[in-house]
């Protein structure tokens, strides 16, 4: 039986057409093979997709990079590639990122078993991304960064290296002395909102996107409402992407050129990011992802989509959100915006590294419908404030500006000024106030703000020329102080770290204080969660540590119990408090209630390059109903808690011959 090893999102690109689907790598045993599904738009059932072609992996077999036409490769956007195998051919898109990375890193390892990959052994054929012997798997340029190289050297092919301690304490040592060899450099960024009410658009965008006389370095457009259709809510498909894609990349200022980094969307929430064509190569690591909070805290009608990127030497986060509706409802607003940046969670491109949460970034910039109202104010009182254009006094009635100096929302975050009129809600077609049966309170919905420590703002308005939808689109300028690198410097840093590296790992080797070894948790119940920590203080060498399975076992740990971090790297003299948390559910709680399992259990901390340490967990379970079989619930004659687990196993293995299920 062929075994699915990994999948990837693919574009098969024939001619000008454009068929999604996905490229999936199976093997069995020492045979190989890639498989293109494709499936019809807005599919539902199996029937709706089939198996377009299967390519073998064997003598001859070939993935390389396509250059785009111009011959510009952005560093995180799409990556096209042929792949070959005997007389078949096949051009796909795939979507750069840690996921392609991940199904090209597997596809690399499947073909080539037993040989050490190319990328570790030759500096030539690393950047190239190609396998020594057959098959073989490269890339046709240099174009597409690796993340395990600084932002400032040389660019790599599709290929990662591991995260190993090495190359971990080097990027901590480099960052701790990263003013020595970076400098502040301003780019313009220019952030736009526009909620279009799932309208088509409608002419030019440029009295919104070009405004400005000075052309920016860097677009973040962000859309909501894309498409208010229930194919669009159900199947998160909506043509309605590629026309505001097109209205935007057409209405981008015309002093500069300008190509797409990276687009992404979830429902109606849509997020563009452009960048000057001759700033391209500077930005790298490239990831977006989506949170959903609306139907059930998790549906896409309501939520956030982000792009995350390295510019130069400056990480950025650009969030796009749609709130909750209603003026009652700015305590689901405070909790969405809570949502979205404890779920929002990136990828690294390299294996093994944490995630990164939103406000990990040198800089965030926060856009969108937040759907903040103004507290409890007469229709007729707010209409005389804006004809009067008196916004401060109507500002201090707005529900963010309240929420935020309670510190209850976008904590550590700032916003501009407010000089321009509420944005919502018109009459669809003009700068009328909505005067239908609803007759909404004109509000300030749509808004932009950021943080970061080198962020100026230039300028923060509406723009009333647009009249498509019930919102006017809003726009803001920042100045955005990035960190350059002066590669004589960068250069200077890194060999003085390495030098001092080598003496370190000549002298000793890591060494970790445990506060606790054994762990007692008393009386646990179903479902309670209890918790009991203990700290791993470092000594003079860093050290990378992680919780290792013992022989003939799957996991580090039972089922019950999980470690939180179960891996982490400690800087010299520093410490990581640990939490073991234990939690018995259904899935674990049939076994201890019958005394099958007990909660015993050895955890082992290994550290690399170092010893093990043996963490002994143990507790005692109180029984209960749950977990148990309802047969066998109906035939106690005592409380569960009262029966020995010998007599409740025997009534088990007695009710299973008598009644097998």
């Amino acid at each position: 039986m062929w075994l699915q090893a990994q999948k990837v999102q693919a574009y098969m690109v024939p001619d000008s057409a454009v068929t999604e689907g996905w490229l999936g790598f199976s093997f069995l045993a020492r045979l190989c093979r890639l498989c293109l599904y494709t499936h019809r738009r807005m599919a539902i059932t199996a029937e709706d997709v089939c198996l377009d072609r299967v390519l073998l992996i064997q003598e001859g077999f070939a993935v390389e990079e396509v250059p785009p036409e111009n011959n510009l490769q952005i560093p995180g956007s799409d990556v096209t590639v042929q792949v070959t195998s005997g007389g078949a051919s096949l051009l796909v898109r795939l979507p750069f990122g840690s996921h392609t990375q991940t199904f090209l890193r597997e596809v690399r390892r499947r073909c080539s078993p037993g040989k050490k990959d190319a990328t570790a052994a030759d500096p030539e054929q690393s950047a190239a991304g190609e396998v020594t012997g057959a098959p073989r798997l490269k890339t046709a340029n240099k174009m597409v960064p690796s993340s395990s190289v600084p932002a400032s050297g040389p660019t790599q092919g599709l290929s990662t290296r591991p995260c190993g301690l090495r190359d971990t304490l080097v990027k901590s040592l480099l960052k701790q002395k990263e003013s020595s060899y970076t400098h502040l450099q301003n780019f313009r960024f220019f952030v736009g909102t526009y909620n279009v009410n799932g309208q088509s658009p409608r002419g030019s965008l440029r009295p919104w996107l070009s405004q400005d006389g000075e052309p920016p370095d860097i677009y973040c457009v962000g859309f909501q409402e894309l498409d208010l259709s229930k194919e669009a809510f159900f199947f998160n498909d909506t043509p309605k992407e590629e026309e505001w894609f097109k209205a935007v990349t057409e209405s981008l200022h015309p002093g500069a050129k300008y190509a797409k980094v990276k687009l992404v969307r979830l429902v109606g929430i849509l997020l563009l990011l452009y960048v000057r064509t001759e700033l391209a190569m500077n930005i790298s690591e490239v990831e977006a992802e989506t949170v959903g909070t609306g139907i059930m805290g998790r549906m896409g009608n309501k939520g956030g989509v982000a792009i995350r990127f390295q510019f130069h030497n400056s990480t950025v986060c650009v969030v796009n959100a749609h709130l909750a509706a209603h003026p009652e409802e700015y305590e689901r607003r405070n909790q969405e915006v809570r949502d979205i940046c404890a779920r929002m969670q990136f990828h690294p491109l390299e294996p093994g590294c944490p995630l990164l949460a939103i406000k990990e970034h040198d800089v965030v910039l926060w856009l969108g419908d937040l759907n903040y109202r103004l507290e409890e104010q007469d229709m007729e009182r707010v209409k005389k404030l804006i004809q009067t254009q008196d916004f401060q006094a109507l500002h201090q009635h707005d529900q963010l500006k309240i929420q935020r100096e309670a510190k209850l929302v976008f904590e550590g975050f700032q916003e501009g000024e407010i000089s321009f009129q509420p944005t919502y809600k018109y009459n669809p077609g003009s700068d009328d106030w909505d005067d239908s049966a609803e007759c909404r309170v004109p509000a300030w919905c749509d808004r932009i703000l950021w943080s970061g420590k080198t962020v100026s703002l230039l300028s923060y308005q509406s723009h009333m020329a647009l009249k498509n939808s019930d919102h006017k689109p809003v726009s803001a300028i920042f100045d955005v102080g990035v960190k350059v690198v002066d590669k004589k410097s960068y250069c200077k840093a890194f060999e003085g770290i390495v030098r001092s590296l080598d003496k370190m790992e000549n002298a000793s080797i890591p060494s970790v204080t445990l506060s606790k070894r054994e762990f007692l948790f008393k009386d646990v119940k179903y479902l309670q969660l209890q918790v009991e920590s203990f700290t791993i203080s470092n000594g003079p060498v860093p050290c990378q540590f992680e919780f290792i399975s013992k022989p003939n076992e799957d996991a580090y740990c039972k089922p019950w119990l999980i470690a939180k971090p179960s891996k982490g790297f400690l800087m010299p003299d520093s410490e990581v408090v640990i939490a073991l948390e234990l939690c018995v559910n259904k899935s674990t709680a049939t076994a201890l209630n019958s005394g099958e399992e007990k909660l015993e259990d050895i955890l082992v901390l290994h550290l690399d390059r170092g010893k093990d340490y043996f963490l002994s967990v143990s507790g005692n379970y109180l029984p209960s109903c749950f977990g148990c079989p309802i047969q066998t619930l109906c035939y106690m004659k005592e409380p569960i808690r009262e029966m020995l687990p010998e007599a409740i196993r025997e009534l088990d293995v007695v009710l299973h011959q008598v009644m097998p299920i």
